[in-house]
């Protein structure tokens, strides 16, 4: 491809987006980089602190159990109070919290401090995906949930191999490290970033009462995608506790699993744009499907890879599936979703990953420690077909033109002309930034 073609295929890929999304992109470009605590918490309690892999799980399925209890009580603030209001509550908090787990020294108090961090630093997420959902097209969400995943990564493949280095001379400066990014990306919602919440019109707020959080629980269709993405969590949890759990046992050195992980997210900074180009207009069954099925037995060839070069192998299999998976899903979410309760809707999806990061450290420290690492990568396998025989049953009877709404879509909003969130966010409202716990 000439150099002309990839210029004018990057510009296609960029343009169209209101400037909020770019401050959007751009805080959670800042606060990737920042990661430190959710990639090496394993590495920090098992190799540094000397506890076993049993206790590590615990206290990382503390962490998950934060995330369980922020996804609904964030979800219903975003709602009522606000983006911006709970986006800057959540990511002033996290800085604290991240900053005092690295001072903790007795078991129960690191325990406790995990727990806050797991609740603080994931009440963002129904924010922030309410927020680009409010501002971007309907046309551009899968585009701007990909580039937004692609800042993910990009600061998540530099820290990665940076905090690897630190973390051989100072876990302490990590913590700090990530308090500080954080932080500083709260300062660029106070300061840049008003808030992006559709005003209510008279004609939909009888209707809007109706939407509560047992709208979504009984919201069949949503409910099966949530599920869905629940099993398709505990294999992709693996990557940041099964795999340094089964690579410190190894005999392989933090710096080995930062190298080997940070392969995720430099690919997905090569390969999340033009991947994306070529799925956005196919279809979404089939994307899913394959999404799964290459999770779940990337991780399972984990069983096979000896050396740092072959688990490098692997990560580029389980690596592909997130680049299809995560606009896919992501912006089927949003459509099932109603203009005015998209932080519940939201909450109830990042559920499913906060369950998921509750149950996959016990399960992984569990079966590694009971029957070694060969087990936990055959289950990945399993849980991977599981999940792609059951997007191929739930897609099967979606229109492909409206990407199945959703009981919910009707039920939420009396207008029909945005029953589905199809009337885009006035564009001069700037969007808060993003924190992905």
């Amino acid at each position: 491809m000439s150099a002309a073609r990839i210029g004018q295929a990057a510009r296609e890929s960029v343009s169209g987006l209101p400037p909020a999304f770019w401050w959007l992109w751009t805080s959670t470009l800042v606060n990737r980089l920042g990661a430190f605590v959710a990639t090496f918490m394993t590495l920090y309690l098992t190799v540094d602190r000397g506890y076993s892999a049993s206790f590590a799980g615990l206290v990382v399925a503390l962490h998950g159990l934060g995330g369980v209890v922020s996804s609904l009580v964030a979800g219903v603030m975003t709602d009522r109070l606000g983006r911006r209001p709970t986006l800057l509550a959540a990511q002033a908090s996290t800085a604290f919290s991240v900053a005092l787990l690295g001072f903790m020294e007795h078991p129960a108090a690191i325990a406790a401090v995990a727990l806050l961090v797991g609740m603080t630093s994931n009440a963002s997420r129904p924010a922030v995906a309410a927020m680009m959902a409010d501002i971007v097209r309907p046309e551009d969400r899968v585009r701007a949930f990909a580039l937004n995943y692609w800042a993910i990564n990009l600061g998540f493949a530099v820290s990665s191999m940076v905090a690897g280095l630190i973390a051989q001379h100072s876990y302490l400066a990590g913590f700090l490290g990530e308090a500080a990014l954080t932080l500083t990306c709260a300062v660029l919602v106070f300061v840049k970033l008003p808030e992006s919440r559709p005003e209510k019109g008279a004609a939909q707020t009888a209707s809007e009462a109706e939407v509560g959080l047992g709208t979504v629980l009984r919201d069949g269709r949503y409910m099966g995608v949530v599920g869905l993405s629940f099993l398709i969590s505990l294999i992709y949890m693996q990557g940041a506790f099964g795999l340094p759990l089964a690579m410190g046992a190894a005999g392989f050195s933090t710096t080995d699993y930062g190298l080997v992980v940070a392969v995720n997210g430099i690919l997905i900074v090569l390969l999340q744009i033009p991947v994306t180009r070529f799925i956005e207009h196919r279809d979404a069954q089939k994307l899913l499907v394959v999404s799964a099925l290459l999770a779940g037995y990337g991780f399972g060839l984990t069983a096979f890879g000896g050396s740092v070069g072959a688990l490098a192998l692997t990560v580029c299999v389980w690596t592909l599936a997130e680049i299809i998976n995560s606009p896919t899903q992501m912006s089927l979410v949003v459509r099932l979703s109603p203009l005015h309760g998209r932080g519940r809707y939201q909450g109830v999806y990042n559920l499913s990953w906060a369950v998921a990061s509750l149950l996959a450290p016990l399960l992984a420290g569990t079966v590694i420690d009971r029957f070694g690492a060969g087990w936990l990568w055959g289950t990945t396998a399993g849980l991977g077909t599981v999940a792609a025989l059951g997007y191929w049953l739930l897609m099967r009877g979606l229109p492909k033109g409206d990407a199945g709404r959703g009981a919910a879509g009707a039920v939420a909003l009396a207008a029909p002309a945005v029953a589905a969130g199809d009337a885009p966010a006035p564009a001069a409202k700037p969007l808060p930034a993003a924190v992905e716990g």
